[in-house]
């Protein structure tokens, strides 16, 4: 019986940032923690990351208890350690310092090992006018494809 897979995702991070590159990010859990990810019951819109002594953490990022956890349960909304490689931390840390530009998780997953990772980008804000323009080249496409469709 194959395992369904865990993909969540940040809508609200592409509608609200420019994406400008993207790592894939290792993430420091507990116990409980895997097995609530596991079970789909993670949510990411409000979370970013930021850097505390040479360390990156995701913050914000909610992990709903585990069911079946006792008095070692996990705190749902507490800071998690992202593991990434030196080179990568000291060219983001550099990149977000010069600037202005921001890290945003973008999708958290279950990879083939059955590890938790989390997709984060290197982003800068939009402005306003920026999201309509967004807006209008979606609904744009989609109406090509919904003519596409009918022909």
């Amino acid at each position: 019986m194959a395992q369904e897979k865990v993909q969540i995702r940040n809508r609200r991070a592409t509608y609200d940032y420019e994406i400008i590159e993207r790592y894939v990010a290792g993430i420091q859990l507990s116990g409980t923690e895997i097995k609530s990810i596991r079970g789909g019951h993670a949510s990411l819109p409000d979370s970013y990351c930021y850097f505390h002594k040479g360390e990156l953490w995701v913050k914000g990022m909610r992990v709903q208890e585990y069911f079946y956890g006792t008095f070692n349960n996990h705190a749902p909304e507490r800071e998690r350690k992202l593991l990434l490689q030196k080179k990568e931390l000291r060219k983001l840390e550099r990149k977000t310092k010069e600037s202005g530009l921001t890290i945003v998780p973008l999708l958290l997953f279950i990879n083939d090992k059955g590890l938790a990772k989390l997709e984060i980008a290197l982003a800068r804000g939009k402005k306003q006018y920026d999201k309509r323009e967004t807006l209008k080249e979606n609904d744009a496409k989609r109406d090509m494809d919904r003519a596409k469709k009918h022909f």
